[in-house]
């Protein structure tokens, strides 16, 4: 083989190698991408899912509670004496 051949033989390898290494650095942008996506979604649910709790910690307050039984349904707090404890065993 002559020195010509061998030299573009080498800038053949040479130029495969660097597409190749090119090529694998766009997919890992790629997934880099992908996964910082992922972990915004994720922090938007999760942001969503703790102000679902909050809501859910002040629909079931007794603050809330007692006005809307009082309000929608006339309920009123008992007296002592309208109080009836009934024996039985604890669920």
């Amino acid at each position: 083989m002559s020195g010509s051949a061998r030299a573009l033989v080498a800038a053949g390898a040479l130029l495969c190698s660097l597409t190749l290494v090119a090529w694998r650095q766009s997919r890992a942008l790629g997934a880099l991408g992908e996964l910082e996506r992922v972990r915004n979604e994720r922090a938007l649910v999760q942001a969503e899912k703790e102000a679902m709790e909050r809501a859910i910690q002040h629909l079931e307050s007794r603050a809330r509670v007692v006005p809307v039984a009082r309000d929608r349904l006339g309920m009123r707090t008992p007296q002592a004496t309208e109080i009836v404890i009934l024996p039985g065993e604890a669920p």
